[in-house]
């Protein structure tokens, strides 16, 4: 089990016991990976505290909060299971459902799923989140090729095969959902209803949300640029229709137009199509400046129960300690 843990200090008691609990129904020998991104509550303690009670509780620390991905593709890294569980912190998501996750991946899937048949948190009752919350799948499936269930995150099951391609991607903006997708390996699916937060408010805030239904729709398709292009398609037909337009209105009537109203919108739409379309070239090219750059994903700061060795080289600051008399 890999759980990305930031600021979960209430619900880390309840999660670790139904946890537990979940994973002994397998009959499988387990382990349960949290990743402490960045925790600034009491977290950290409860973590160390469940590692002390229980070798099987380990714990990835991550120097500061890196974020949602980094943290899940954190403790992907270091997971050495022959089978994968992602699941989030917030109790939202059933840990109950590991054992249909075990038997449909004994049946022979590759990806087992978790598809949201219906929601009841307090997130998806605000108004401007449950409008994306909506809106997101949907569109996501027109603008990108990746074929993904009507509404499914990170919570599913992934066979050490899945996992081992999916760390072996260098890309720096991860969407978990769509490169899980892009790998494509058998899949099955598992239908359940998300409930609300056992405790705490949520984490992700509509800025992060944003940016990650970004990541999710430039990183897998580039039908934005062509629909920018078939923007400006269109802006330069209308522009040709109403030159014609009052062409022929000047030659019918013998006057003038009266143009500065017309002028004025078409400056502005015009204006607007130029904004939209090089808005869209940077999220790309910002895109590119940040897999250029080349620097790691995440940073650990420490680790509790888990080995030194990891797919991803672990950037540690390292001091040299001089034995000389001499400064």
């Amino acid at each position: 089990m890999v759980v990305p843990i930031y600021n979960e200090q209430e619900n880390l008691p309840e999660l670790s016991r139904r946890l537990r609990e979940a994973c002994d129904t397998t009959g499988l020998s387990w382990e349960v990976l949290f990743v402490d991104d960045g925790s600034t509550d009491g977290s950290g303690e409860v973590l160390e505290a469940l590692h002390a009670s229980d070798e099987r509780m380990k714990v990835v620390t991550l120097s500061r909060n890196f974020g949602h991905q980094p943290a899940v593709s954190a403790g992907l890294a270091e997971a050495r299971g022959d089978a994968v569980v992602l699941i989030d912190g917030d109790l939202q998501d059933p840990p109950e459902l590991i054992s249909d996750f075990v038997a449909r991946w004994r049946e022979g899937a590759d990806v087992v799923l978790a598809e949201r048949t219906s929601r009841d948190d307090a997130t998806f009752r605000n108004p401007l989140r449950a409008i994306g919350f909506t809106l997101f799948y949907p569109l996501f499936r027109r603008v990108s090729d990746l074929p993904t269930a009507p509404d499914t995150g990170i919570f599913g099951l992934m066979d050490r095969a899945v996992v081992d391609e999916l760390n072996a991607m260098p890309e720096r903006s991860r969407f978990i959902p769509g490169l899980r997708a892009w790998l494509g390996f058998r899949t099955a699916t598992v239908q359940y209803d998300r409930a609300d937060r056992a405790a705490g408010a949520p984490k992700q805030t509509l800025v992060r949300l944003i940016k990650y239904a970004a990541d999710g729709m430039f990183s897998f398709s580039t039908k934005p640029l062509k629909i920018a292009t078939l923007l400006g398609f269109l802006v330069s037909l209308g522009s040709l229709w109403l030159a014609a337009y009052y062409a022929l209105s000047k030659w019918i009537n013998d006057k003038p137009t009266d143009g500065f109203t017309t002028t004025i919108v078409v400056v502005l739409f015009l204006g607007g199509v130029q904004l939209i379309t090089v808005g869209i070239l940077g999220e790309y090219i910002g895109r590119i400046y940040e897999e250029v750059k080349q620097r790691p994903l995440y940073v650990i700061r420490r680790k509790l129960g888990v080995g030194e060795t990891s797919t991803r080289p672990v950037v540690r600051r390292e001091v040299e300690v001089s034995t000389s008399e001499n400064p």
